[in-house]
């Protein structure tokens, strides 16, 4: 293959950081790039000859290369006339085609206006050599060697045991950008990471919507995994195409679905809500209290801080809900008291933590960047603080972290046990409780929507299958009221 001049690798390679390529895909780029010239070299045609471009782009699909493989070959092709051909003799920017685009030039390329060799004596001054080996005629100072300047041609892809580090790196980019919680990422990268292993690591520019269509019917019929757990596979891999992978998705059909089963939540009477509360020690009875009392999520409640209690109004302010979404529930009068009481142990323990020259709690985001003491400050203190301060990898640094919910899974679970509760209870199941005890109260179903934070009302409408409806009348007309 021909070998390119190292000025010349050096103005291609400039130009696909101008186009923002990602640097794990600069090899492909070479790569088309010299599977071009050779074209050219072998069918001792004109490589300089941007009319030429679709025969190079019809051998490929003749090669059975996909769509979005030949866009790609397309716009390197491009790339390299615009970076190496002198400004003058650049293709002007009124046509457009596949991959076309120079946003580091200003100009618009396309393969069926690039430049001939009777348009650039300096590609064209040997274009009458010709012979299987010959570059003379594509660009100059090609030599018939290993492409890329010198360093060996491209690796072919690997159909299995490619390396998959840049997909998570980009991944992990991906969702940090979105402001995805670190759940959603753990969640993709465990999909992603069973995917590449059934696809045995093919290299991901080898991965093709039929993989995704063999993987899903894979979870379905051979693992038997649930609907929710084949939807959430779904979701991880169409992000996987189109944010990592920058490829078109298209329609998933022909797979074989898991069977959705009707979900009806657990749910717990007051009176046994009660004895799970009785049964549960310090700081677990209020955060259970909580959970009930207000319908929050297990992480929504250990993320509370001490700013997102108003006592005055008698109002608790969720940040950062599911979804990213805040709202705000009414603080149980009940539980007042107790609440005042685990804000002076807050207190307490941030006097003492001051004391002892603590760096202060973990903030989320760029928080201590734009606050410099928010982390020592009260208001940021968290509401159910850890025990023991937390080290801090690579520091001197230690800082407060809030109960972890497995501690407070585990937690409940024992308290359940203890009450001798015959249903399986979680935190989740008293956030359960509290939408049906409303619901079985005649509350409107879009208030509890509101309440738990919900975008959709169907979300909301489980929750008419846990209790027996109260409102249930002799049908009448509205007239006769």
């Amino acid at each position: 293959m021909p070998v390119l001049p190292r000025e010349v690798l050096s103005l291609f390679d400039e130009a696909l950081v101008r186009e923002t390529i990602p640097a794990e895909r600069h090899v492909y780029y070479r790569k088309w790039l010299c599977y071009y010239l050779d074209f050219f070299a072998t069918y001792r045609l004109n490589g300089a000859d941007g009319k030429n471009l679709p025969a190079f782009l019809e051998k490929l699909r003749e090669k059975n290369q996909s769509e979005y493989y030949r866009r790609q070959a397309a716009h390197a092709v491009t790339l390299y006339f615009a970076a190496c051909l002198p400004t003058s003799h650049q293709p002007h920017p009124t046509e457009t085609g596949p991959g076309s685009g120079n946003r580091g030039s200003g100009k618009s390329i396309s393969p069926g206006n690039l430049p001939t060799e009777n348009e650039n004596p300096a590609l064209s001054s040997k274009a009458k050599d010709k012979g299987r080996g010959n570059s003379a005629s594509i660009a100059p100072g090609l030599e018939t060697k290993q492409c890329v300047g010198g360093e060996g041609n491209p690796p072919p892809l690997k159909t299995r045991g490619a390396d998959w580090k840049s997909v998570y790196s980009t991944l992990v980019s991906a969702v940090k950008v979105r402001h995805y919680s670190p759940k959603t990422l753990k969640a993709y990268k465990g999909w992603i990471h069973h995917f590449q292993n059934f696809v045995k690591s093919k290299d991901p520019e080898l991965i093709e919507l039929s993989d995704v269509k063999e993987f899903l019917s894979f979870l379905a019929v051979q693992r038997n995994v649930s609907a929710s757990s084949q939807n959430q596979a779904f979701n991880a891999l169409l992000f996987l195409f189109r944010h990592v992978l920058d490829k078109e998705f298209g329609k998933v059909e022909g797979v074989v679905r898991a069977k959705r089963k009707p979900y009806i939540p657990v749910v717990l009477s007051r009176e046994e809500i009660d004895r799970v509360v009785m049964n549960a020690g310090y700081p677990y009875d209020l955060i259970i209290k909580l959970l009930y009392g207000c319908g929050l999520r297990l992480a929504e409640c250990m993320n509370l801080r001490v700013q997102n209690f108003n006592f005055d109004f008698g109002i608790l302010t969720v940040h950062d809900g599911k979804g990213g979404k805040d709202r705000t529930v009414p603080l149980p009068e009940a539980l007042i008291p107790e609440l005042k009481s685990q804000l002076e142990t807050v207190i307490d323990l941030h006097q003492r933590d001051l004391k002892a020259g603590y760096t202060g709690v973990f903030l989320y985001g760029q928080l201590e960047q734009k606050y410099k003491n928010a982390a020592r400050e009260l208001v940021w203190q968290w509401f159910f603080p850890a025990k023991e301060l937390t080290p801090v990898p690579g520091t001197k640094e230690r800082r407060r972290y809030h109960l972890h919910d497995s501690q407070v899974q585990k937690a409940i679970t024992g308290a359940v046990r203890r009450a001798k509760i015959p249903k399986r209870a979680t935190a989740h199941t008293f956030r359960h409780s509290f939408a049906s005890h409303l619901l079985q109260a005649n509350y409107d179903i879009r208030t509890i929507r509101e309440m738990l934070g919900h975008s959709d009302v169907r979300t909301t409408m489980i929750y008419t299958h846990t209790v027996r409806s109260r409102t249930v009348k002799e049908a009448r007309s509205p007239l006769d009221f």
